[in-house]
């Protein structure tokens, strides 16, 4: 428990330049307090025990604004930077080095029994306010933009973003860790906007260039 509370502060220097103090994180850090909460939750759920898990789950959502089922399975170095307003479901199972933002749900898209929450892989980003649906995978080192809504799988090394989630390669080599900040993110909508902008300035060329020479060829003839 020492060792996790130990690794747990850690990933908080690591992943947040506001944090000072380890006092600091103890005392004011509602992401450290909620997996905390969790784990011990985990573990009595693991062994069986009825009802408690569960109480210990809704003081913990009381207490930070973070809901996290006893049942969900969470890796290690796992941090939820500010937390209000994140929900991760029964079955979900989450990764090593995995950084979840402030609204992230990780939920179910019906009432069908069994594995019914994401997978999610080993250093993966969630932007602030996404939704992760069903019973998916998403792979390691994959960033997921703020607001989006994944309900397909997702391959390692990619970046989704939108509503419906949509993949954006990265050249199918490693996400650099720099590139895991979640601001800095390829906008496909944008991207295709622009390249129609540009077909339609080589068409009106084109169309320029065909009227020029009919011009041309009629004076020519006349």
């Amino acid at each position: 428990m020492f060792r996790a509370i130990r690794e747990q502060i850690q990933t908080i220097f690591r992943e947040d330049p506001a944090a000072k103090s380890v006092l600091e994180i103890v005392l004011c850090y509602p992401g450290f307090h909620a997996i905390l909460l969790h784990r011990l939750a985990h573990k009595l759920h693991a062994a069986g025990v009825p009802l408690l898990p569960r109480v210990i789950s809704q003081f913990s959502r009381a207490l930070t604004g973070i809901e996290i089922h006893p049942g969900a399975k969470v890796g290690r170095r796992f941090f939820i930077d500010h937390g209000m307003g994140v929900v991760v479901g029964e079955t979900a199972e989450i990764g090593d080095d995995v950084l979840l933002y402030q609204g992230v749900t990780l939920g179910g898209t019906g009432k069908e029994k069994g594995k019914r929450h994401p997978t999610i892989g080993n250093h993966v980003v969630v932007g602030t306010g996404a939704k992760v649906l069903g019973n998916i995978r998403i792979g390691d080192c994959v960033k997921i933009g703020a607001g989006s809504v994944v309900v397909h799988p997702v391959p390692d090394h990619s970046t989704v973003v939108g509503i419906p989630g949509r993949v954006v390669r990265i050249a199918g080599e490693a996400v650099p860790e720099e590139s895991l900040e979640h601001g800095k993110l390829p906008d496909p909508e944008a991207q295709e906007i622009d390249e129609l902008r540009k077909r339609v300035d080589q068409l009106e060329a084109q169309v320029r260039a065909l009227a020029g020479a009919t011009r041309k060829s009629a004076g020519v003839s006349g």
